[in-house]
């Protein structure tokens, strides 16, 4: 055994490890001991962890998935022992992680490792490419891509969506050595809390300190706050009071409260984790649902809406920095950036190439039409200081046709994904483009947009994607 405590090695014997977070006192607590001891991979163990402190809410991880538990803490005189079971991984060794607090966001307390532990990160040569919810068994080719996850801060417990089942995904996601953004909606129907719901913003304020706090989400790139919130179907469980620019700007750094107060999402994680990046969420273009106070050069419900949504952001951001509080500014934006290969303006000879098109529509005054929206979006992020020149990620493009409720397992031409690459890799500012989504075990719902499922056209779409990830 190995003890590490302080910083500092002790007597060397078997070639086990503990790794103690914090000052380590006396003796290495939490101890953790295996039976069988000597388990091969694919073998049952079990796992007990004594402490002398009766922790609440604790997790065991093996190399970051979660053990099966065995039931609560059971007192032994001064000292709490806890059991899970797991199955060996099939590797040299591997990592036991002890967890206490997680209904807060669990906190690390000890480790122990068992053999040889080497980095399993596989990928290591970047690519923009990415998926929404990847399939765990998605092969990856040694690229580092995107994830993206979501989360539902009412839904913290259940089954799927919640913070267990998303650490789980997010470490799998590390193993592949992908980059993961989470975002983190209100509830189903409900991206944002609605206008001067002060509970529910307190709600989803502490469930955003929860996931920052989580040690096993650490490592995760950056939280991305709600998507398409200008949109009637973002705001159905209160519709009488649709998230507004204004209230979106208060809910993400403050905007519009007094400079010193903190209850913001961007204020609230970098308390946390001010290695996480926070970003604000994308508006989904061509809703005529809200618009925005103040006119865009181009006017358009959705681009007034996200132009009036930067100008708040940027205000807050600078007031904020004017009182001495930094930091109050985005970390980048998500955008939307839907395809349009049957666009009506486009030769039908022309729709695998759709994205290189810049099609600008006379009765939307000019505004954009198509995968070339990203370019009306980066237009207005530009226009302000604080946000000028941050990096944008599209968090979700495919080929669906929301107008005619054609999915892109009808339409997908092939060579639109190599073309939208093409496009984006062209682009700095650009650093993730992201296919709306991979794999959905909940239901059958998005069985049409699924790289994984690759249902009709979807077929060309999933071998292009694989394709570019070996050739680029």
């Amino acid at each position: 055994m190995v003890v590490l405590l302080a910083g500092y090695w002790l007597l060397p014997i078997h070639g086990r490890v503990y790794v103690l977070p914090g000052d380590g006192v006396n003796v290495p607590w939490p101890q953790f001991r295996l039976e069988p001891l000597d388990a091969q991979p694919g073998e049952t163990v079990t796992a007990f962890v004594t402490d002398m402190t009766p922790w609440t809410f604790v997790t065991l991880t093996v190399d970051k998935s979660p053990a099966m538990s065995l039931g609560q803490g059971v007192r032994n005189g001064d000292a709490w022992t806890w059991r899970w079971t797991f199955t060996v991984p099939e590797n040299d060794g591997y990592e036991l992680r002890f967890y206490h607090d997680c209904h807060t966001g669990c906190v690390e307390r000890g480790r122990f490792t068992v053999g040889a532990v080497t980095s399993t990160r596989a990928s290591v040569m970047p690519t923009k490419l990415g998926v929404v919810l990847p399939d765990a068994a998605r092969d990856w080719h040694g690229r580092r891509g995107w994830a993206v996850e979501i989360a539902y801060a009412r839904r913290a417990e259940e089954p799927f969506w919640g913070v267990d089942d998303l650490a789980a995904r997010v470490a799998v996601h590390h193993i592949n050595g992908l980059r993961v953004l989470v975002r983190v909606d209100y509830d189903l129907g409900q991206s944002v809390p609605a206008v001067d719901d002060n509970l529910a913003l307190t709600e989803y304020l502490e469930y955003f300190r929860r996931l920052a706090r989580d040690a096993r989400l650490r490592d995760v790139y950056g939280f991305i706050a709600g998507a398409d919130f200008n949109t009637a179907e973002a705001n159905a469980l209160a519709p009488e009071r649709a998230v507004t620019p204004a209230w979106y700007a208060r809910v993400f750094n403050g905007y519009g409260e007094d400079v010193a107060h903190t209850d913001n999402v961007v204020q609230t994680i970098r308390a946390e984790n001010p290695n996480a990046r926070v970003i604000v969420g994308p508006l989904r273009p061509w809703s005529v649902d809200q618009g925005g106070d103040r006119q865009y050069s181009i006017d358009a419900p959705w681009l007034n809406y996200m132009h009036t949504l930067v100008a708040l952001l940027d205000e807050s951001a600078q007031t904020k920095a004017a009182a001495g509080i930094p930091l109050a500014a985005p970390d980048g934006f998500d955008v939307q950036a839907p395809g349009l290969p049957d666009a009506p303006e486009l030769a039908a000879a022309l729709r695998a190439d759709e994205p290189r098109a810049d099609i600008h529509r006379e009765a939307w005054h000019g505004a954009r039409a198509g995968f070339g929206v990203y370019r009306d979006w980066l237009d207005i992020i530009n226009a302000y200081p604080t946000t000028r020149g941050l990096p944008v990620y599209i968090i979700s493009t495919n080929t669906y046709d929301r107008e005619a409720e054609i999915p892109p397992a009808q339409n997908y031409p092939r060579g639109w994904l190599t073309a939208a690459l093409d496009v984006i890799d062209a682009e700095p500012q650009i650093v993730a483009l992201v296919w709306f989504l991979d794999d959905f075990p909940h239901t059958d719902q998005w069985d049409w947009f699924s790289l994984t499922k690759k249902p009709g056209r979807l077929v060309d779409a999933a071998e292009e994607f694989d394709a570019l990830l070996q050739g680029r």
